[in-house]
């Protein structure tokens, strides 16, 4: 039997996204800058999978942000699910990767190339592996050949895609990170027969990075507003 196609889209730039910090499951809306990504993101959606089923998101407010214009667009009401959340950052959340790295060195270094850690007061990759294939089973089996738009977080949307490809856990970090609204594509299966059909499309964003370059060479927006994302191999 066909899978469901799963659409995922990680959220739009955030104001912590802007000033390069760790969110996990704290942190603050959109930037300005996100806002714009949003949009022109729903209007993407709309155009390639207008005929999609349903919309699961996660309830942080940066994904319900993100999610609020595809909604509007398709006139559909979306599905909260606090199992699309971030990866549970514990004390980590809303400090910078090199204080983080500095007061926790060790468990830092092992959390980054997948060691199962739980962030102090956190979660481990195994518990976050469990949770989203968990609702994504769930959507499978709600929406058979169907497809869905799954809006979420960096962390749980390189977890899908490495356990479709049937790696473990720690096999998160050998995935690169999906950019803010980037679309990674699942053939979805609960039978183990999941596959990864594209990974970290942002081909839709082009335009956006042109108008904040525009918009901060005229001192329209704030400086942290228009700045690329911060590259980082963390959970955002």
């Amino acid at each position: 039997m066909r899978g469901t196609t799963v659409v995922l889209v990680r959220h739009a730039q955030s104001r912590w996204n802007a000033a390069g910090l760790l969110q996990g499951q704290r942190g603050p809306g959109l930037s300005a800058r996100g806002r714009r990504q949003a949009e022109v993101t729903a209007a993407m959606l709309v155009r390639r999978y207008g005929h999609a089923a349903a919309i699961v998101r996660s309830d942080l407010s940066r994904v319900r942000e993100t999610a609020a214009p595809v909604e509007r667009a398709l006139g559909l009401v979306a599905v909260s699910d606090r199992r699309l959340r971030e990866l549970d950052l514990g004390s980590w959340s809303g400090r910078e990767h090199a204080d983080v790295r500095a007061a926790h060195g060790e468990d830092f270094t092992r959390w980054s190339r997948g060691g199962d850690v739980d962030s102090h007061g956190g979660e481990t990759f195994t518990q976050v592996q469990a949770r989203v294939a968990a609702v994504l089973d769930e959507v499978g089996s709600h929406h058979p050949a169907a497809t869905v738009l799954v809006l979420s977080h960096g962390g749980p949307i390189r977890m899908a895609a490495a356990t479709a490809l049937g790696l473990p856990p720690s096999g998160i970090v050998r995935l690169e990170p999906p950019g803010n609204c980037a679309v990674t594509v699942l053939m979805w299966s609960g039978d183990g027969g999941s596959r990864l059909v594209s990974y970290n499309d942002r081909s839709h964003l082009a335009n956006v990075a042109h108008l904040a370059n525009v918009a901060h060479v005229a001192h329209v927006a704030h400086v942290g507003d228009v700045q690329a994302d911060p590259p980082s191999r963390a959970a955002r």
